[in-house]
C-alpha cells in the first residue's frame, strides 16, 4: 500500500480521537438531576483579582448562569460579596410547600446581609413554578427555573427541600436538609 494510502486512515483515526476528546462528557446523562450522575467539584476559593479595587473574583460555585421563573437572566456572580442560601424546591414538593413560609420570613429577616435564592425543578414546570411562588407568597426573592437539573448538578443535590449555605467567599459551609429552626440558626451564623 503506498505511503499517501496508509497515512489516511491514520489521520481519520486521530481527527476522531481528538472529537471524542472534545465532546460535552456525558452524552447519556439525564436531564434528572435525581438520576445524572454529579460532576460538581469541590468549591475553590476565588481567584486573585488581576488590579487592586477591580471588582471581586467570580468563584467557581457562583460562575454559573440560569433562567429565574419570570423568565429574566440570573447570574451566580450577582451572589459574590455576601453570603448565600439556596433552597432548592420543587412545585409539587408538600414540604415545600410547607417550608415556603418559614424561608420568606428567614429572607425577609435576613436581607441586609444574605442573599436568599430558591432554585425550583425537577419537572415542575414553568407554570407550576410561578404558581408555587404566587401561591405561597416566595415572590419576594429570586427563585431560578431549574428543571434541567443544571444548577441542582452544580451543588450535587439529589432532593428537594434541601438547603446550600455558602459564605460571603462562595465557599459551601453546609449542603443538606435542615429543619427550619437550623435554618435560622446556620443563617444566623453566616459571614
Amino acid at each position: 500500500m503506498p505511503t499517501t494510502t496508509r497515512s489516511i486512515p491514520i489521520a481519520l483515526t486521530i481527527v476522531l480521537a481528538l472529537t471524542a476528546c472534545g465532546g460535552s462528557g456525558d452524552e447519556s446523562a439525564s436531564a434528572d438531576p435525581t438520576t445524572a450522575p454529579t460532576t460538581a467539584s469541590a468549591p475553590t476559593a476565588p481567584a486573585e483579582s488581576p488590579t487592586s479595587g477591580s471588582a471581586p473574583a467570580v468563584p467557581q460555585t457562583l460562575d454559573f448562569t440560569a433562567r429565574t421563573i419570570d423568565g429574566e437572566t440570573f447570574t451566580g456572580a450577582s451572589l459574590v460579596g455576601k453570603p448565600a442560601v439556596l433552597w432548592f424546591w420543587a412545585a409539587w414538593c408538600t414540604r415545600c410547600r410547607g417550608a415556603a413560609e418559614s424561608v420568606a420570613a428567614v429572607q425577609r429577616d435576613n436581607a441586609a446581609r444574605v442573599n436568599l435564592v430558591g432554585v425550583a425543578g425537577l419537572g415542575s414546570g414553568d407554570e407550576a413554578m410561578r404558581r408555587f411562588a404566587q401561591d405561597t407568597g416566595i415572590q419576594d426573592f429570586p427563585h431560578l427555573a431549574d428543571d434541567a437539573g443544571e444548577v441542582w448538578r452544580r451543588f450535587d443535590v439529589v432532593s428537594q427541600e434541601h438547603y446550600v449555605l455558602l459564605d460571603s467567599a462562595g465557599d459551601v459551609v453546609h449542603n443538606g436538609p435542615l429543619s427550619q429552626t437550623d435554618l435560622r440558626r446556620r443563617v444566623a451564623e453566616l459571614t
